[in-house]
């Protein structure tokens, strides 16, 4: 796409980036301005509050620039509607003043690219998603990526971090490179306060016993959610009862707990709740599916699936 836009001479058509947080969207848009070699201009759902923010942004781009929104599902739909005519047509056109004095003002846009960013894509309205040109699907990478990510941050760290140490994070970091830095630097840490000069798989051992991550993976918010399902018999459970049972928000459950162990196997969702399952039990180091079957009022008292 890039190489058939400039022979073109022409702006790449708009990208929405999509997945979870942490896979590198930001860090492709520094590498699209870097390619395209053309100014980026970043900003955020939540920043553009009123038309005004957007318009004062947009008149500001230069031809062929880059604006991109990261969290763009944050948008407010008054706001989003300004971007309708923007995209298609690099051009704005609002109201001023009200009543039989309103005017419409239309004000031309230079050419520009204009990428999204988003963690929850079936948030976005379905008007704004019509007018990317092309969705990009982030997905979890796999390990040898997350070791060569993490061989290029150590040498960024100017610190040396063994092939054993790096297996190890990357295992740990749930296909995440955020995550596989963060835990980088917290070996780092542990390196320094050591008087090590490189990052061993003992210091990465010593790390994960610091952070309260087990050999799983799992992590204590992790971990309060399986033995919460052990607890009530393995599930089915629903999402109100598992969130005050681990005093955690639903939304912290839902979009930032689950996915990964759901991933992993360790629970599934059902129509009636959460279940813990056998990889689950192993976890907490308990035997096998001791799962009872809950009569369905019960296990569906909140309502949730």
């Amino acid at each position: 796409m890039m190489q058939a836009a400039k022979e073109r001479s022409d702006v790449l058509e708009h990208l929405l980036f999509a997945g979870p947080p942490g896979l590198g969207k930001t860090s492709l848009a520094h590498v699209l301005g870097a390619e395209l070699e053309c100014p980026l201009r970043i900003t955020s759902g939540p920043a553009l509050e009123r038309a005004k923010d957007l318009v004062g942004i947009l008149s500001g781009l230069e031809e062929g620039s880059i604006l991109f929104i990261d969290e763009i599902h944050r948008v407010p739909r008054a706001v989003e509607e300004y971007l309708y005519g923007a995209m298609d047509n690099f051009r704005l056109e609002f109201t001023l003043d009200q009543g039989v004095h309103a005017r419409l003002l239309k004000l031309d846009l230079p050419p520009f690219l204009l990428v999204g960013a988003t963690t929850r894509e079936a948030l976005l309205g379905a008007p704004l998603r019509s007018r990317f040109g092309h969705v990009l699907h982030f997905e979890p990478y796999e390990i040898s990526a997350l070791e060569q990510i993490l061989g290029r941050s150590a040498e960024i760290l100017d610190i040396e971090c063994s092939a054993t140490a790096r297996a190890a994070l990357a295992r740990h970091s749930r296909g995440t490179p955020r995550i596989a830095n963060r835990l980088l630097r917290r070996a780092r840490d542990v390196a320094q306060v050591e008087g090590r000069k490189s990052i061993s798989s003992g210091i990465v051992k010593q790390t994960f016993e610091l952070l309260d991550i087990d050999n799983n993976g799992l992590e204590r918010a992790d971990r309060k959610v399986l033995e919460s399902l052990a607890r009530m018999g393995g599930g089915p459970i629903g999402l109100k009862t598992l969130s005050a049972a681990v005093d955690e928000a639903e939304d912290t459950i839902e979009w930032v707990i689950e996915p990964w162990l759901i991933r992993q196997g360790f629970l599934a969702r059902s129509p009636q709740g959460r279940l813990l399952l056998d990889v689950g039990w192993q976890a907490i180091g308990q035997e096998g599916n001791k799962r009872k079957e809950l009569p369905l009022l019960e296990a569906s008292e909140d309502g949730e699936n």
